[in-house]
């Protein structure tokens, strides 16, 4: 089970020391969410950010892709020093093609899949994928509530997983705090990605070490 921050709730002012911060907390990731302004709402920060945090930790970067046509921007991240690459099933009529691309780039791929999208849609691709993405709320802005009804997704990849021998690990990512990891967890869930919860707080470590009870 893997805790992985989200620096979308960090003091981007500080971002070093921040990154620092979770990861002597006991962080087994750090989660980047890079948003476009027009895939989703919101507009965030572009690989530069991956290269300037990369020589500052250990940690696997696992970078979250909201963003149209990805594809145009994964060698760029791959660079920058990705180790995870997730692109959204919704964003490029070429998913295939886009994981691919990443694999071609040495970077685990993954792809992520919206509430409103179902596990359906991705089946195709699922034997490419080294990680799948369950949005548990809609993507574009941290701070939002749990959406219990993600949970079932996670089961179906769950039960895909015992059936297919996929190899993909199942990450979650939206209202995260010790009672709704539990109950992704006990789903199939292996990673859980928290922002507001970690960095919301006077203190990180504490809330990290809280998740890691919560999942263990």
């Amino acid at each position: 089970m893997k805790i992985a921050p989200s620096i979308l709730s960090a003091d981007f002012a500080r971002l070093k020391e921040q990154v620092s911060l979770v990861e002597q907390g006991g962080a087994d990731w750090i989660h980047i969410d890079v948003m476009d302004g027009h895939f989703v709402p919101n507009l965030t920060f572009g690989y530069n950010v991956v290269e300037a945090i990369r020589p500052h930790t250990s940690l696997p970067l696992d970078c979250h892709l909201m963003i149209e046509n990805p594809e145009n921007f994964i060698e760029d991240f791959a660079k920058a020093g990705a180790d995870y690459i997730s692109i959204h099933f919704e964003s490029t009529n070429h998913i295939h093609g886009a994981l691919q691309l990443i694999r071609k780039n040495g970077v685990k791929a993954g792809i992520v899949i919206n509430p409103g999208t179902s596990i359906e849609m991705i089946k195709p691709v699922l034997h490419m994928v080294d990680l799948v993405l369950v949005m548990t709320v809609n993507p574009g802005f941290g701070g939002q509530s749990f959406l219990n009804e993600t949970v079932a997704k996670i089961s179906e990849l769950y039960q895909l997983i015992q059936k297919h021998h996929y190899e993909y690990i199942i990450e979650v990512d939206g209202g995260i705090v010790p009672e709704t990891a539990k109950i992704c967890k006990e789903a199939g869930a292996e990673v859980f990605v928290a922002g507001s919860y970690i960095y919301g707080s006077e203190n990180p470590h504490e809330q990290i070490t809280n998740l890691k009870h919560a999942v263990n």
